[in-house]
């Protein structure tokens, strides 16, 4: 301890005085702080950066400057997964039919059940590929139908759809939107839209904007879940993807095409208006 105070030259007792000195409020209120901001940073899976965490302490109540949350989150040692590039899944160099782009990139909906937009992705397992198919609301970015195989055959994206459909339960008019892939201009899948009333839309050739909202979910999932674990198995890797989206995105994860409040919120919220 003496070799210690000469080293930083400092008596003894100015060190002692250091030692046991009763802590500010302000580094009282830092401590108490940095846990709240581990713990939503924990539960947002190490993705949610200070705008987010700002957010998620406001609704606790607490107003915090996003400077004094990333001071904390570096003194914690917290930093947010990176991102990476992934290869698009689409075929579209097919004879089948392709329907008119009524979408428009028209992606703010006032109402439930009235567009979906789809798309479907690959997960890399050391078992193998697993395929995901999503379907989206528009109205609350709400992931309402989903569907996961070893293939990426038309099943797999009527099977998502037809999940949506029996969840849902949308009038018929409904608007469908996704990229020209095959198994979208399938015969079969042209046949699930007619038999319920459901009117499609395709992106323009090579434009992956006219479908913006399913490509940012798979860059989000990639983000956020798919890149930064390695999946055994498909079995491993559809519970992943299945918590993922029906525990942490639908219902937890702060989204800002609803003012930063998570689908099922944002719904509810909507409802009791």
């Amino acid at each position: 301890m003496l070799s210690m105070c000469r080293f930083l030259q400092v008596s003894q007792s100015a060190y002692y005085d250091w030692l046991h000195r009763i802590p500010s409020f302000r580094e009282r209120e830092d401590e108490q702080l940095s846990s709240i901001v581990k713990k939503l940073f924990k539960k947002s899976r190490n993705t949610y950066g200070t705008r987010r965490l700002k957010i998620a302490m406001s609704h606790q109540g607490r107003s915090v400057g996003r400077r004094r949350i990333s001071r904390l989150m570096k003194e914690a040692g917290l930093a947010c997964k990176t991102k990476r590039r992934f290869k698009a899944t689409t075929h579209s160099k097919h004879e089948l039919p392709i329907a008119p782009n009524y979408l428009d990139r028209q992606f703010s909906i006032d109402q439930i059940n009235q567009v979906y937009v789809g798309d479907l992705t690959y997960i890399h397992t050391l078992e193998g590929w697993l395929y995901l198919a999503v379907v989206i609301d528009l109205f609350s970015r709400q992931v309402v139908g989903w569907s996961m195989a070893a293939h990426m055959k038309t099943q797999l994206v009527n099977d998502a759809l037809q999940m949506a459909i029996w969840k849902r339960k949308p009038d018929k008019g409904l608007l469908w939107h996704t990229d020209r892939g095959s198994q979208y201009a399938s015969e079969s899948h042209r046949q699930l839209l007619k038999q319920h009333g459901i009117q499609q839309s395709m992106s323009r050739k090579g434009n992956c904007w006219d479908n913006a909202v399913s490509e940012s979910f798979f860059h989000t999932l990639k983000i956020e879940l798919i890149h930064h674990q390695t999946f055994h198995s498909r079995e491993e890797a559809k519970q992943a993807v299945f918590e993922y989206i029906e525990v942490f995105y639908n219902r937890e994860r702060l989204h800002s095409a609803n003012g930063y409040i998570s689908p099922v919120d944002f719904e509810l919220q909507q409802n009791a208006a």
